[in-house]
């Protein structure tokens, strides 16, 4: 991660879904502060990722600490090549997480085909919205 970086950039993750059957979300995540994406295969594989994106890069900070049963295993990168396109297959969207409260986040959403953006208040409230654009 390159932090110096980070401090300057504008918190947005984007979020490209390759797709999304039954329900269950597939795709990558890309943020500006790294080099690799982060892909995933489900919706909580989403969460997880994203999640330990914004603890790597303490933006924002976390209100509550963390628990669990037991520690999260890493997740896989994929390079950023050249020939890399930063946009998903059935839907993009940039998601900027302002804050971390109530072991929730609480930002904003835009999806980028239909150039519509939402304030969200928690994770649930993200993923119906990201829902709802997909359905």
């Amino acid at each position: 991660m390159n932090t110096q970086f980070c401090d300057n950039v504008f918190r947005t993750t984007l979020v490209c879904i390759d797709s999304y059957e039954n329900k269950v979300l597939s795709g990558k995540i890309i943020n500006p502060c790294y080099e690799d994406c982060v892909p995933f295969k489900s919706t909580i594989e989403f969460l997880l990722g994203m999640e330990r994106l914004l603890e790597e890069m303490n933006w924002p900070q976390s209100f509550s600490s963390k628990r669990s049963f037991k520690k999260v295993e890493e997740a896989s990168v994929c390079p950023l090549g050249a020939s890399f396109v930063k946009k998903g297959k059935i839907a993009t969207f940039s998601i900027r997480v302002l804050f971390r409260q109530n072991s929730s986040w609480q930002g904003s959403v835009l999806w980028h085909e239909k150039n519509q953006g939402e304030s969200f208040r928690s994770v649930l409230e993200l993923l119906t919205l990201i829902d709802s654009a997909l359905s």
